[in-house]
């Protein structure tokens, strides 16, 4: 298994583990048990997705284009222009 990516936070870890799960990439998120000791451990690195070698490059690619994601034009809210809001 390779660690492919340090989510910032739960939320955005369990967005991609459901989004890498739709395409195929089984995915293991390393540091869950940790959250707990928020308190006693440093924040940085210490969630992270992790995937078999054989899907870490695919793996590599969806998250850089959902990273890379823009919204279309008109989905926004006028009140907040080129704001994506999920």
């Amino acid at each position: 298994m390779q660690r492919i990516y340090e989510p910032e936070n739960l939320l955005e870890a369990e967005m991609l583990i459901g989004m890498l799960g739709s395409e195929g990439v089984q995915v293991h998120l390393v540091g869950r048990d940790l959250m707990g000791a928020m308190g006693d451990l440093p924040m940085q690195g210490l969630l992270g997705l992790a995937v078999a070698d054989d899907q870490a490059e695919y793996a590599r690619q969806l998250i850089a284009a959902y990273n890379d994601a823009q919204p279309l034009a008109g989905d926004e809210p006028e009140s907040l222009p080129g704001t994506l809001i999920c």
